[in-house]
């Protein structure tokens, strides 16, 4: 069992307001030593996660921290400090040193805090925050249901254990344009994962849970008994010949390609010209019908968020529309070297400068259903486990282990390991189709999907 604490978080959880507070008492400091702007973020987190495997607690952690991160602007250079110390003293003597570093570090033309007229001055109420505070029994309850579902499968002989979390963080920015927010988010999450077959035939498999709210995780019987069926399924796998496939990704995974995308329009390598859609602004990218959004403002959404990281508003926006690549996700600072203007899209932690990073994205439903889809393919894989991080961001080509089933006249027949997939993003994204069964799951979400074309490399 771990704990880490903070003494003052547990002597007093600041209120939104005593955060503000007390952010505007750093940033005065900071013009004060000489900043000509500063802004500054406090990060407030507790967490409890628990964690058995055949029915014995092998994890019990409980952590609580408080960070403060500030950044201060002289002239066109900037530098940015951090601590856990919240004391006058210390808070103006981390000012001053700040100042200091910002003296003495080379100027960044791009560097700067966002204009006051792009500033968010209201934003909507996202139910974010669960104050659920669960118990260990609770927790332990989670997991053993969980675990003892899924070693109730027939062909289950083993489990890597359950685990079971909770988590809530606190979050507050200022800054000395006008900019003052803050808001609270929860997450609670159940995983269980069990082993099938014997000896040197066993496979293994898994599910897991992602909420907002400890009311919203789904039922750990009912993700048990997922875990274990899936992978008895994966019992006695075969392996497939090397061809040229259409390709099934299962919703649990499918969202990796989405996750390719956004990584790839990120604007910070767009500025550094290291993507290889660094080109692709305003082109049709994927097949026609295919959209992909970004929401920000999901009811209870994992990646939710009132405002970016430089205080900008927030807003559902169409990185995909009908196949065509719409923008990049920018900061002011990545905006700034494009000649562009932010959109709203900054992250930030205590301890660095903000970065472009999505919120809650997805890919829409398309039109067919997934047995329509699979049944349409003479030869084919459905894929249920990536393997490997095999992505070249620069060029776009692709190479990744896999598992799955094969399929043979419109049917799933038996599994396949020990292959795979190639091929480039480029034309993956161009030979997608989308399924009709979009299911929000996961902070990135997409239908099943079909690629056609792909290299299969197995036997």
């Amino acid at each position: 069992m771990r704990s880490r604490r903070s003494p003052e978080f547990v002597k007093d959880r600041m209120s939104n307001l005593d955060q503000l507070a007390l952010l505007d008492t750093v940033l005065t400091k900071a013009k004060a030593a000489g900043a000509d702007a500063a802004d500054a973020l406090i990060g407030r987190s507790i967490s409890l996660s628990l964690g058995e495997r055949l029915g014995a607690k092998e994890k019990l952690e409980r952590a609580e921290s408080q960070d403060l991160g500030l950044r201060v602007f002289v002239g066109r250079r900037q530098a940015i400090v951090s601590t856990s110390d919240f004391a006058p003293a210390s808070l103006a003597e981390l000012t001053a040193r700040a100042v200091a570093m910002a003296k003495a570090v080379p100027e960044d033309p791009h560097c700067g805090l966002a204009d006051p007229g792009q500033l968010a001055k209201n934003w909507p109420t996202l139910d974010l925050c669960d104050n659920t505070d669960p118990s260990e029994a609770k927790l332990t309850e989670l997991v053993r249901a969980a675990e003892d579902a899924a070693r109730s499968v027939k062909g289950v002989t083993n489990s890597e254990g359950a685990e079971a979390g909770y988590g809530r963080s606190d979050v507050a920015i200022a800054a000395s344009n006008g900019f003052h927010g803050a808001y609270s988010s929860s997450h609670f999450g159940l995983s269980v994962s069990v082993l099938a077959g014997e000896g040197t035939g066993m496979e293994r498999d898994y599910d897991y849970s992602s909420t907002v709210y400890l009311s919203d995780l789904e039922d750990p019987v009912k993700l048990g008994k997922a875990a274990g069926a899936r992978a008895v399924a994966r019992l006695n796998p075969q392996k497939a010949k090397t061809a040229i496939v259409p390709v099934v990704f299962d919703p649990r995974i499918s969202n990796s390609i989405v996750g390719h995308l956004v990584g790839a329009i990120n604007g910070a390598g767009i500025a550094r010209g290291t993507s290889f859609l660094k080109d692709s602004l305003g082109q049709d990218i994927f097949a026609a019908g295919i959209d992909i959004i970004d929401d920000p403002h999901r009811h209870r959404g994992l990646r939710s968020r009132p405002f970016d990281g430089e205080g900008l508003p927030t807003t559902q926006a169409k990185l995909i529309d009908n196949g065509r690549l719409t923008m990049w996700l920018l900061d002011c600072r990545s905006a700034r070297q494009l000649g562009l203007v932010s959109n709203g899209h900054a992250s930030r932690g205590t301890s660095s400068p903000p970065s472009p990073a999505p919120s809650n994205v997805h890919m829409a439903a398309g039109k067919i259903s997934r047995q329509q889809m699979i049944g349409e393919i003479k030869q084919g894989l459905y894929v249920t486990e990536m393997i490997g991080s095999g992505v070249n961001g620069v060029t776009g080509d692709y190479s990744r282990g896999a598992a799955g089933f094969w399929i043979e006249n419109g049917e799933l027949t038996h599994p396949v390991s020990e292959v795979t997939l190639a091929g480039n993003l480029k034309d993956i994204f161009k030979n997608i189709t989308a399924a009709n069964d979009l299911v929000f799951k996961y902070g990135t979400n997409a239908p099943t999907l079909r690629i056609d074309g792909m290299t299969l490399a197995g036997a």
